[in-house]
């Protein structure tokens, strides 16, 4: 076993950089109080609650023509999750802001993703948050992937998680406790599908393992599932607020959260999936099934169109940096 010091440290981590390293930009931590460009330097102490406790929250924003869009509601609900499991940054959310700038700039990337994980913070093993002295606080900035719809315009096939939907009060905090997201996940790729969506004890949708999901009636209402019992999708809010327009010209009958069941599912015309990286992607079948007339839907495809316009250019929603 090789005893690893500060004076072989240096060499020990040039040895373990890996290929994936090439997608990783830029991380700030509180910890050592300052940046790095050193993709083998992002690192969190083993003792941080967040790593051996899933102590901690995070929102995750993409970033088109260096700005980060719809910066401020990512950072809002990210105050609000730390809130909700009584953690709190003491310099407050414009400090968390100018640092997110800071550290996307130095990265310098036209198109990335950037996640902020504010974290219970190093000091103990145990259990209990009040072992950890004061709260961490990292950012870092990454390679973003292809939005879904342009990789399979095809559409997205969807089936029926097994896995447990989570209770409302986790649901509704974008903690870093995510097993049961890993799980969905797994369960897409082990069954061959796109994405996998859950169904709550009462028969009502819920969301997917990093997804909101909804749909569009037979009506011409598009609909997602009431807040509350789910995570406020900052997507699937500026979504629904872009649907207006085509309320307006009659493309859709309104835009409204209620609950959704399987059979509303099943008989719906469409069935959207919205998300921070993968913008609106349309449902070809559930349960091998095909939805709707099997391909991607008018009201699927114009919203996706107003989002990614959304994204490149509503400056009053872009952060530059």
């Amino acid at each position: 076993m090789t005893i690893i010091d500060f004076s072989n440290y240096s060499d020990v981590l040039s040895g373990i950089r890996k290929p994936w390293h090439e997608n990783y930009y830029a991380m700030y931590s509180s910890v050592l109080g300052g940046a790095t460009l050193e993709p083998v330097l992002m690192q969190v102490p083993i003792d941080d609650h967040l790593v051996h406790r899933g102590d901690g929250v995070f929102d995750t924003f993409e970033c088109v023509g260096r700005a980060a869009y719809n910066l401020d509601a990512h950072l809002r609900r990210l105050m609000r999750s730390a809130a909700a499991i009584g953690l709190s940054w003491p310099a407050g959310v414009d400090d968390v802001r100018k640092l997110t700038i800071e550290t996307l700039a130095l990265a310098g990337r036209e198109v990335c993703c950037g996640r902020a994980m504010l974290a219970r913070g190093p000091g103990s093993f145990g259990v209990s948050p009040y072992e950890s002295p004061e709260p961490a606080l990292y950012i870092v900035v990454y390679a973003a992937g292809v939005p879904f719809m342009v990789r399979h315009p095809e559409g997205a096939s969807v089936r029926r998680s097994q896995v447990p939907v989570k209770p409302a009060r986790f649901a509704t905090v974008k903690n870093c406790n995510y097993l049961s997201n890993v799980m969905m996940k797994r369960e897409s790729v082990d069954w061959g599908v796109d994405f996998v969506v859950g169904f709550d004890s009462d028969g009502f949708m819920a969301e997917g393992a990093t997804e909101s999901f909804g749909i569009v009636s037979r009506a011409g209402e598009l609909l997602f599932p009431r807040m509350g019992t789910v995570l406020d999708g900052t997507t699937m809010a500026r979504v629904m607020q872009l649907a207006e327009t085509l309320v307006e010209s009659g493309a859709l009958s309104k835009a409204a959260l209620r609950d959704i069941t399987e059979a509303d599912v099943r008989d719906a015309s469409e069935m959207l999936i919205v998300g921070t990286t993968i913008n609106v992607v349309s449902v070809r079948s559930f349960e091998g099934v095909p939805l709707g007339r099997g391909t991607p839907g008018p009201a699927g495809c114009a919203l996706n169109a107003l989002l990614v316009r959304d994204i490149g250019t509503n400056e009053a929603l872009r952060t530059a940096y």
